[in-house]
């Protein structure tokens, strides 16, 4: 835990949910053991759209929609997400939440591996909502940067690793050793590089949000 378990549990305990459709799919997903995006950082990410407004945003990793669903639901009516996801089993229950959702004319899900889809799109996002393999994050970065607009925002979750992120490189976990210095060098890159603003907050399971603030952007 980045946060004391009983400070985390006494803030969800504040929390009024996402609405019947929602927390229904919450519940299932966790009993099916898909990760979402946990309480703490659905609150967090609610305001960020309140604030930021975006007209559109780009999504690297659907899962089963939740957060896609999520999104689409606290920003306007014009807004419209595009979503990336490869995990072929989960790409048709994504679909049919969405259609559920009343949402399926607001939400473009494109099947494929991240890097390949995000290098074939073009149009500028306001967002770019980086939840796929934390592994990957820093090769995803070069494409998210290009396609996010100036003035627009980056956020990516779960980028503390539980607090493994701290640790001595020793001190992980063999099989999560290279998940480890990726990130590591991910939130460093997002930290020095110039024209990019970040704040990274121990919410949820660590989220950094990331204002690019100029167009060229060289990492």
């Amino acid at each position: 835990m980045i946060v004391q378990e009983r400070m985390a549990a006494y803030i969800h305990s504040l929390d009024s949910g996402n609405g019947e459709f929602l927390d229904a799919l919450e519940r299932k997903a966790l009993s099916d053991e898909v990760p979402i995006i946990r309480p703490d950082m659905q609150s967090f990410l609610k305001v960020l759209l309140s604030v930021h407004r975006p007209e559109r945003i780009l999504e690297v990793g659907t899962a089963v929609g939740f957060s896609a669903i999520l999104m689409a639901q606290n920003t306007d009516d014009t807004c419209q997400i595009t979503t990336i996801e490869k995990y072929e089993k989960r790409i048709p229950e994504a679909r049919e939440n969405f259609r559920l959702a009343g949402l399926g004319n607001r939400i473009t899900l494109l099947e494929g591996d991240a890097l390949e889809v995000m290098g074939r799109l073009s149009e500028p996002y306001d967002m770019v909502f980086m939840d796929a393999a934390k592994g990957q994050y820093i090769h995803f970065l070069p494409e998210a940067l290009r396609l996010l607009r100036t003035g627009g925002i980056l956020v990516s979750d779960n980028v503390l690793q539980d607090g493994d992120i701290i640790e001595s490189h020793y001190a992980v976990e063999r099989r999560n050793r290279t998940i480890y210095k990726r990130m590591r060098e991910y939130l460093y890159v997002l930290k020095h590089t110039q024209g990019l603003l970040t704040s990274i907050v121990p919410v949820g399971d660590g989220a950094a949000v990331t204002v690019k603030q100029q167009e060229r952007i060289e990492i």
